[in-house]
């Protein structure tokens, strides 16, 4: 999982003593800029409260997150779920969700291929895709359905064989394109773009980002409040999980 010279690998793990101590009110300053393994720092962006007095969520740069104790001791590797009258609530994944649309958020509209009907907009959604996938063409053939209900769809980049695929070189072509979205359908149809590869274009970094969000294969699609939905997902069970099913 980690990018680091250590792994997660259990629930349950010993960190290096930081600072004896540390006052509770402290805490979070003290875990942002100090948390170490084994003398090496961590890359930590955030780090929350949690509602179990003295623990606290941390949020590395490669999109992982943990739980640790107020003074660094201890680290907790897994999900926090809330026992709730309405049962079980995946706290870990709501955090999840919040950070990926925060983070998806930074991403302008002119660096993704947005398909958008003339239906009042009632909804969103970001799709990580990869022209050479099979689902990925099912799903594009949904989009007209979609636009009708007033969902848009906004694609993102994700080529699932890496950045030196042949899917990684026609996703180029498709942002290199004059019309983006008249490239990506006839690209989903597998026709010949004429476009090439030289411009600028998005297709690393969004690739990076789908792998910081989460995204392990492709359609891979998120939801307005951050959810990740894996995999295809036919247009009215898409409007219902939107809540906008007729």
């Amino acid at each position: 999982m980690m990018a680091f010279s250590y792994r997660f690998s259990g629930s349950l793990l010993a960190l290096a003593l930081l600072v004896p101590g540390v006052a509770q009110a402290d805490a979070a300053a003290h875990l942002m800029e100090g948390l170490q393994i084994n003398g090496q720092p961590l890359p930590v962006v955030s780090v929350n409260e949690t509602p179990l007095d003295g623990f606290y969520q941390v949020h590395l740069k490669s999109g992982e997150a943990f739980y640790t104790d107020a003074e660094g001791n201890y680290l907790l590797v897994g999900d926090l779920y809330e026992n709730g009258p309405a049962g079980l609530t995946n706290l870990t994944e709501q955090a999840r969700s919040k950070a990926r649309a925060e983070q998806l958020a930074t991403v302008p509209e002119n660096e993704r291929v947005v398909f958008r009907g003339a239906a009042e907009s009632r909804a969103e959604v970001v799709v990580f895709t990869d022209t050479t996938c099979p689902y990925c063409r099912q799903f594009h053939e949904e989009v007209p359905a979609l636009n009708d209900m007033g969902i848009e769809v906004h694609y993102m980049a994700f080529p699932r064989a890496g950045l030196n695929s042949d899917g990684a070189r026609v996703l180029e072509q498709v942002w290199c394109a004059d019309n983006s979205s008249e490239a990506m359908s006839a690209a989903k149809r597998q026709e010949t773009l004429s476009a090439g590869t030289g411009c600028d274009n998005p297709v690393e970094s969004q690739y990076h980002l789908g792998m910081a969000v989460g995204v392990q294969g492709t359609p891979a699609i998120v939801l307005p409040d951050g959810q990740l939905v894996p995999g295809y997902v036919p247009a009215e069970r898409l409007a219902d999980m939107l809540g906008l099913a007729e």
